[in-house]
């Protein structure tokens, strides 16, 4: 029978386990995200192993890998799709390949600072594309709490806005592909197919993992690995190459278990916010010099993260709320109903 991962032994409140809290998986989220992007800077930077493509691949092989073993544990019983729904999980995959290879390419066009505001605003493109085709709707607390976090990365990351045309035309298509997967990721875990977080990694990796060696083929960055091979390999970048992997697995199941248990803007949003913890932790380990404003834009961000995860709450609380008296409504309606008939 299929269950969370990572299944922890439940607790006396209520029998309910500490996992079924968003909070928890998105401070898992912060947690995994923020260390991949430090082991990618070591990798990096102590490794001298720039192949983005590459890494991608391993990523997605340890997707593959870990999703099969986890399967084989039966920790989650693979759903049975029709031709529909193996489409969509084809699609997806292809979403997943062509976003990474839209941002690489955009960010060689643009400057970093660039490249990161125009991303920052991925939330607003994931409510745009919620109103329009999914027909939901934001309160307006929701709308302004998104402020913060918007400005407060443009603050962070304040530095030189260079861009060429084809660099901001590019840039934008990778932001309004990174909230169609956003989207996408939240509706085939909670729509019609319900796929547990394990099974779409599982469905999604090999796939991804065989276009992104495809990619590598046709910009020519496998053969410059197989030189890197010949002329720099160790035992050591052989290990490092392994545990990116695994964090980058842990880090896949973690954010698609809570975007199932948040929502689409929910992981945009967290993603915004982890984008300036990143600069809080290259400031702390690199030492690195950051302007008034720079912190100013962490604050921002912080203050709205906070603020919108406290808005997102109240309406779930409420939501809730309504459900529970609609649902006493409706039992004391077919209570007097019943009465009614006996009479």
């Amino acid at each position: 029978m299929a269950s969370d991962p990572f299944s922890m032994q439940q607790s006396r409140n209520g029998g309910k386990s500490l996992l079924d809290s968003s909070m928890v998986w998105l401070a898992l989220y912060f947690f995994f995200n923020l260390a991949l992007t430090l082991y990618n800077k070591i990798i990096l930077s102590i490794f001298q192993f720039p192949f983005p493509w590459t890494l991608t691949a391993i990523h997605t092989l340890c997707g593959a890998l870990g999703s099969y073993c986890f399967w084989h544990m039966d920790v989650f019983t693979p759903a049975k799709l029709g031709e529909r729904e193996n489409m969509i999980m084809l699609m997806f995959s292809v979403l997943y390949t062509i976003n990474i290879a839209v941002s690489n390419v955009s960010l060689n066009l643009v400057t970093v600072p660039f490249h990161q505001v125009v991303r920052a605003m991925t939330p607003v493109f994931t409510i745009m594309l919620s109103v329009m085709f999914l027909s939901k709707s934001y309160s307006s607390m929701t709308y302004i709490s998104l402020l913060p976090v918007v400005a407060g990365v443009a603050f962070a990351t304040f530095g030189e806005y260079n861009y060429s045309a084809m660099g901001f035309f590019l840039t934008v298509l990778g932001t309004i592909l990174a909230a169609i997967k956003t989207v996408v990721t939240n509706r085939v875990q909670v729509g019609r197919t319900k796929l547990h977080p394990l099974d779409l990694l599982l469905r999604m990796s090999p796939l991804a993992f065989v276009q992104t060696m495809i990619y590598s083929y046709v910009t020519g960055e496998m053969a410059q690995v197989r030189e890197f091979y010949h002329t720099s390999f160790s035992w050591g970048l052989c290990f490092a190459l392994l545990m990116n992997g695994i964090i980058a697995f842990f880090l896949n199941v973690v954010s698609f278990t809570a975007n199932k248990k948040t929502s689409a803007l929910t992981m945009t949003v967290a993603g915004n916010v982890k984008q300036v913890l990143s600069i809080v932790l290259a400031v702390i380990i690199f030492k690195l010099h950051i302007t008034w404003m720079n912190a100013l834009g962490i604050l921002l961000t912080l203050a709205g993260g906070a603020w919108y995860t406290q808005v997102e709450m109240a309406e779930r609380s409420k939501s809730k709320k309504l459900s529970s008296e609609t649902l006493l409504g409706s039992n004391a309606d077919a209570e007097l109903a019943g009465i009614k008939t006996q009479r």
